[in-house]
């Protein structure tokens, strides 16, 4: 790699080559939407409940695919996860770049969310539906659309003829979905497989059908449990009721205090970033949420702030007496699982001694609070005018016929930060496939078909693009 970034003439600004390859991408998308719904088809849940075969099936479908584009260099490779247990397949392409050349490595996963109940759902969770313009199905669009978007770069590429002057990795990870325990370590055992000049994660969403985007901040991540306990065992409600408050309601008095009345984090120390220059429309927002009538959103400033730029925290569980097997007791004890995302700029260490700090100087009535770490992510934001992402840019517009939009994500892709820790000089461009419509994670998940042309074309305009960078396009 060399420190040169200068930009070439690149293909998104020749209407000629744009045309070409859009008639290229057309006449291969039928073949393309039918290799995605035999992706979908492939129950590939990487969580431990699930039959793993069918994650290692998938892994093979996607390396045919692979093969079936030219590049010369296919593996199946599997790291250690931190437990020692084998870590899902993941599947790794190559095609070195022409000497002095930069490398591009398209990043997606083929691993997919649990369906969930199938009652929630409108089809088969595990057979595609085609309406309209959406395909319907589990993973459609998280993110073995994504997949389909690198594959189908490269057959349209292909098709166009000539050679590509630009090294190419392909890397497809089994594990996401599961939270890429092995994926550090397959970084450091594969380095020398993955290093690249340009990074594409193909893992996140565009700001609507219609209007492509580029993520350029993601919120970071901290989570675990909080313990309350109140006494050594369960006493009589009857007895004991009165001079002594339930674990129950301690722990709810305490969750209380993590926010205030406006719905903002309470926690003291915490980072809040730049408001972002787009917003949210709050009735698109409430529809895509799906919140109820007459609930009042949380916090204050603009709505894609709140989801961006500033610090959410959620319990996303609770261990106390189910209702059904409620006794007339005063519960000892009882646990909830925080989830806390933190905005760009901010060190996860710092926020999580913040979160711990706040619950042990808020105990309700002395009770004995324990905090049991969990999961940490880092924050990512991308440089926004680097050569990369102009070239990007130049690509988005070229496909969308619109400029993409600048925009940040709520959630977390902690596995970007071990991306850098390996490969510091790389550009990290993150795009998707998915809309605010596709439903990711939950049910009657979707991807809109006429989108994902649209990727497919901008992937492979992209690559022409960065051919004409010369070095390393931080």
């Amino acid at each position: 790699m060399t420190d040169t970034t200068t930009p070439a003439a690149g293909a998104a600004s020749d209407p000629d080559q744009v045309r070409a390859l859009r008639a290229h991408v057309d006449a291969l998308f039928p073949a393309l939407q039918t290799d995605l719904e035999a992706l979908v088809r492939i129950p590939s849940v990487s969580a431990a409940a699930f039959d793993q075969a069918h994650v290692a099936a998938s892994a093979e479908a996607v390396a045919a695919l692979l093969r079936g584009v030219g590049l010369p260099d296919v593996h199946i490779l599997r790291s250690a996860r931190p437990d020692g247990a084998p870590g899902a397949p993941a599947v790794v392409a190559r095609r070195p770049a022409p000497e002095g050349a930069p490398t591009v490595l398209l990043y997606a996963h083929h691993d997919v969310q649990p369906p969930g109940d199938a009652a929630t759902w409108d089809t088969d969770p595990f057979e595609p539906v085609q309406v309209g313009e959406r395909l319907f199905g589990r993973g459609a669009a998280d993110d073995k659309a994504g997949v389909m978007a690198h594959v189908g770069a490269l057959r349209a590429l292909s098709a166009l003829g000539g050679e590509l002057a630009v090294g190419v990795t392909v890397f497809v990870e089994g594990e996401e979905e599961s939270g890429s325990p092995s994926f550090h370590r397959f970084l450091t055992e594969h380095r020398d497989l993955l290093a690249a000049d340009v990074i594409v994660v193909a893992d996140s969403t565009n700001w609507k059908v219609g209007v492509p985007a580029l993520t350029t901040s993601l919120r970071g991540l901290v989570d675990g449990v909080i313990e309350v306990e109140v006494l050594g065992h369960a006493v009589h409600s009857g007895m004991f009721g009165g001079p002594v408050l339930d674990a129950n309601t301690l722990l709810a008095r305490l969750v209380a205090t993590l926010h205030d009345d406006a719905g903002e984090v309470a926690v003291a120390g915490l980072v809040v970033a730049p408001e972002p220059e787009v917003d949210y429309d709050e009735a698109a927002f409430r529809a895509d949420a799906s919140v109820l009538d007459g609930v009042a959103l949380a916090g204050t400033g603009s709505i894609a702030g709140r989801l961006w730029t500033k610090p959410a925290l959620s319990v996303i569980g609770i261990d106390a007496t189910s209702v059904a097997h409620a006794s007339n007791t005063i519960a000892p004890r009882a646990a909830a699982k925080l989830s806390l995302r933190i905005p760009p700029g901010q060190d996860p260490q710092a926020a999580e001694d913040a979160l711990r700090a706040h619950l042990e100087a808020h105990a309700p009535f002395g009770a004995r609070v324990t905090w049991r770490p969990g999961e940490q992510g880092k924050a990512f934001h991308a440089a926004e005018d680097s050569p990369a992402m102009r070239a990007a840019r130049a690509a988005f517009a070229a496909a969308w016929g619109t400029d993409p939009v600048d925009i940040g994500v709520g959630g977390s892709i902690p596995f970007i930060a071990d991306l850098l820790e390996q490969f510091p000089a790389a550009a990290i461009l993150v795009t998707g496939v998915e809309d605010p419509d596709s439903r990711a994670h939950g049910a009657n998940e979707s991807v809109h078909l006429g989108e994902l042309r649209k990727v497919v074309l901008a992937e492979a305009l992209l690559l022409r693009q960065v051919a004409g960078l010369t070095g390393a396009p931080a």
